[in-house]
């Protein structure tokens, strides 16, 4: 049925369906939630995430795996990323041989350890291109000016999909870093949950400023150590997400650090709300791929401390303070 197909229909995967669709693209938006799906086929709307905007007519929401892909030269992944391998198992039999294949999610997968493209590479054993960067959903459905960033190993796929997401507001860079483009993009979301300790607990700005200089340290020394490119971290899905992930209550995964911060218990936060913030999930995986790859990430340890080990956030703040004495640059690889 459609030309494009979104699977995911999250804030993410609902603003990038809608960004297609005013491009006059033919979508199909594949929805987990019936509720959802009806609601967006009947009243154009995605009462769910966003409930605030009125959607494109040009999008047909399904339930329906093999609906959702048939005859389909563009399929976008916007699923979380702990079900896109359940979600794309289902998928695999009714993708097309010759069907574009790009990922918007971000997260590590918890066991294997695997990026999102790397999920879907697995199942269907093609490459996958990436798409990440700063870009608060409502504020692309605004149509205010955002910047992201669009990673492929393959040129021509590189080139086709830049000119299918860009727009007048929404601008697309290229990048040939995959793996690094979706670590920044999972990371920043663990120092994200910190950041919003930091201001739950009332640490003040210096806090905030030296956790992410530090942050992107982490992220950048993990992503070295995967064979990513260190200047990816300086771009627009290293540092650029950060500072936005970071820095405001829109963010799913600051907020849930705000409460932790507060005194609020994470079942208690995750259960006020049907979005994912995934960087409680990816916490987990960054953590334990740290001590795996011998990389030295203390922020992120506390982090999962606060997350699963019931510290408390002013005790994962005093552990990060009073480690032993280090040089500011002692090497991406040296724990």
């Amino acid at each position: 049925m459609g030309y494009i197909s979104i699977i995911g229909a999250g804030s993410w995967g609902t603003t990038l369906a809608c960004l297609l669709a005013e491009k006059e693209y033919d979508v199909v938006l594949w929805c987990y939630e019936k509720e959802v799906a009806q609601c967006i086929n009947n009243m154009g709307r995605n009462d769910l995430y966003l409930s605030e905007f009125i959607l494109p007519h040009m999008i047909h929401a399904t339930t329906d795996f093999e609906e959702a892909v048939r005859n389909t030269r563009y399929i976008v992944n916007v699923v979380p990323t702990q079900h896109i391998r359940s979600v794309f198992t289902e998928l695999k039999p009714y993708i097309k041989n010759d069907a574009v294949l790009v990922s918007a999610s971000k997260g590590i997968e918890n066991n294997t350890y695997c990026l999102p493209s790397a999920i879907i590479s697995e199942i269907l054993q093609r490459p996958v291109s990436v798409i990440s960067g700063p870009s608060f959903a409502t504020e692309v459905l605004q149509k205010l000016p955002t910047a992201v960033t669009l990673a492929s190993e393959n040129k021509k796929d590189l080139l086709l999909l830049q000119e299918l997401f860009n727009t007048d507001f929404f601008r697309v860079y290229t990048h040939q870093d995959v793996k690094g483009v979706e670590i920044g993009g999972a990371i920043k979301n663990v120092i994200a949950i910190a950041s919003g300790i930091c201001e739950g607990l009332g640490l003040g700005n210096n806090a905030r400023a030296a956790l992410l200089t530090r942050g992107l340290y982490e992220i950048t020394r993990l992503g070295v150590a995967m064979g990513a490119q260190e200047n990816t971290f300086s771009g627009l899905s290293g540092i650029g997400d950060l500072m936005l992930t970071c820095t405001a209550m829109m963010s799913r995964n600051f907020t849930v650090g705000y409460k932790l911060g507060k005194g609020e218990k994470l079942s208690d936060i995750l259960n006020q709300t049907r979005t994912i913030a995934e960087g409680v999930a990816t916490t987990k995986a960054a953590f334990e791929l740290s001590k795996k790859l011998l990389v030295e990430m203390p922020i992120t340890e506390q982090v999962y401390n606060a997350l699963y080990n019931n510290v408390s956030p002013i005790d994962a703040v005093r552990e990060l303070m009073t480690r032993s004495l280090k040089s500011e640059f002692n090497g991406y690889r040296l724990p």
